[in-house]
């Protein structure tokens, strides 16, 4: 069995008592970084687990691996460094894997800073598209300039360092459209947690006084 396991993306408050339970009795535990997950255990006083490294930079063969190990009847688990696996990880690629050889997947739902920022930013959510982090170079720009007509709300991810290029970018291709909504989320669930709602037009005053650390979760309004 391989659980997909949420944990917290600030609050350990927010974790589940399901959660709670599979980490506690799974054999193994999958994840980004095992530093961050071997701290989330102690910080919980979960029992230590042997934990099994699978990031960016991993060798596709060790989801093979892991199958193996799920084969032979193992309940290994999958979590990512906080938050929802395979939403912006790459958890997704073993997911797929091991969802393709028929083996049983479970999933234990929880938070995620996306829908935390959408459930905040008062917009309409009834529909809404999902960008993830925004491309560095190679497409960026066409992205950008196609969020000028989409009518759906948009929400993504942006780093502390890229945060104020990639406002000052919006405020610029968006300029014709000032009175469209735009929320910045930043450290969410956390001590520091900030949500300021704002509009295009007055984006470049609000990104000049904003405090420029932690994570961020930007959502725009349709047009």
């Amino acid at each position: 069995m391989l659980s997909i396991v949420s944990t917290p993306i600030g609050n350990l408050g927010d974790i589940t008592l399901r959660a709670i339970e599979t980490l506690t009795k799974c054999d193994a535990i999958v994840c980004e970084d095992t530093r961050v997950t071997g701290q989330l255990l102690h910080l919980l006083n979960l029992p230590k687990k042997e934990l099994i490294s699978f990031h960016g930079y991993t060798n596709p063969e060790k989801a093979d691996v892991i199958i193996e190990r799920l084969k032979n009847n193992q309940h290994l688990c999958i979590v990512s460094d906080a938050g929802t696996p395979a939403i912006s990880d790459p958890g997704f690629v073993l997911i797929s894997k091991v969802r393709a050889t028929g083996l049983p997947i479970e999933v234990i739902p929880g938070p995620s800073a996306f829908l935390a920022a959408l459930s905040a930013s008062g917009l309409p959510i009834n529909q809404f598209v999902y960008l993830g982090f925004l491309p560095l170079k190679k497409g960026r720009q066409t992205l950008l300039k196609s969020l000028i007509n989409e009518e759906r709300t948009i929400v993504f991810y942006e780093s502390p360092h890229r945060i104020q290029k990639t406002l000052s970018e919006l405020a610029t291709i968006l300029a014709d459209q000032p009175k469209r909504p735009i929320v910045i989320a930043r450290e969410l669930t956390k001590m520091h947690e900030e949500v300021r709602c704002t509009t295009i037009g007055e984006l470049k005053a609000v990104t000049e006084v904003m405090t420029v650390k932690g994570e961020f979760v930007v959502v725009v309004g349709g047009k």
